[in-house]
């Protein structure tokens, strides 16, 4: 069971070192034009401090966080040439973790625009 633990605890400081990574990627101008623009997405949403589905919601709370978040690293991290992630990864080892607010703001935007799309579907009827 430690192990198992161990493991978990190991991969959960790896996905946070990768999300700074790729937030110091997406600034960075050796960086590919799409491996930036999934960085930043990537490191936007991850970063803010506002999820797109809140966590007290049962099973699809999470679902970002275990699921979605880490796909996304994964698909960023492989657009990123692997010498530049190294670099990045060990920059990033030495940061302190940023909070997004351009992540924050989209997900406060996508939240009121869901709400008046409710309203209009519910007042056309």
């Amino acid at each position: 069971m430690a192990g198992w633990i161990e493991r978990g605890e190991r991969w959960a400081r790896a996905v946070k070192r990768d999300v700074v990574a790729l937030w110091i990627a997406a600034r960075d101008s050796r960086t590919p034009v799409l491996a930036k623009l999934v960085a930043a997405a990537v490191a936007a949403y991850a970063l803010s401090p506002i999820d797109l589905i809140p966590d007290f919601i049962p099973i699809l709370g999470y679902l970002d966080d275990l699921v979605i978040v880490p796909l996304g690293i994964l698909l960023a991290v492989r657009l990123v040439p692997p010498a530049l992630m190294h670099e990045f990864r060990e920059q990033a080892a030495t940061r302190e973790r940023p909070v997004s607010r351009a992540g924050q703001m989209a997900i406060i935007g996508l939240w009121v625009l869901a709400l008046l799309l409710t309203v209009w579907l519910i007042c056309r009827r």
